[in-house]
């Protein structure tokens, strides 16, 4: 199967999607894995998840702007509706939500 194109990802019809930006070296991108994991469980389909390794796609995340890493993006048809550093310790559970 081919592998789709950033804007197919986010522009998922009906559905929000939640892009983690990370890298493997990213201590703080590893502890927020298994947080996303629940986070994907708990809105199973009604949210996406996808992970961006900010080493392999320097370009997409240069287009968000995203200066440090874990960030989290929340897209509604395509578009960016909520965007914050990602901590470690608590869910992104407002934004997801409300969406």
């Amino acid at each position: 199967m081919p592998r789709k194109s950033f804007s197919e990802l986010i522009n998922s019809p009906g559905m929000p999607v939640l892009v983690d930006f990370f890298a493997d070296w990213c201590g703080p991108c590893k502890t927020m894995a298994p947080i996303l994991q629940q986070v994907a469980t708990q809105h199973e389909g009604k949210l996406r998840i996808i992970k961006i390794d900010v080493d392999k796609n320097p370009a997409v995340a240069q287009q968000f702007k995203v200066q440090s890493i874990p960030t989290l993006i929340l897209f509604s048809q395509g578009q960016p509706v909520w965007r914050r550093p990602a901590s470690p310790t608590r869910a992104p559970k407002g934004p997801v939500t409300a969406w």
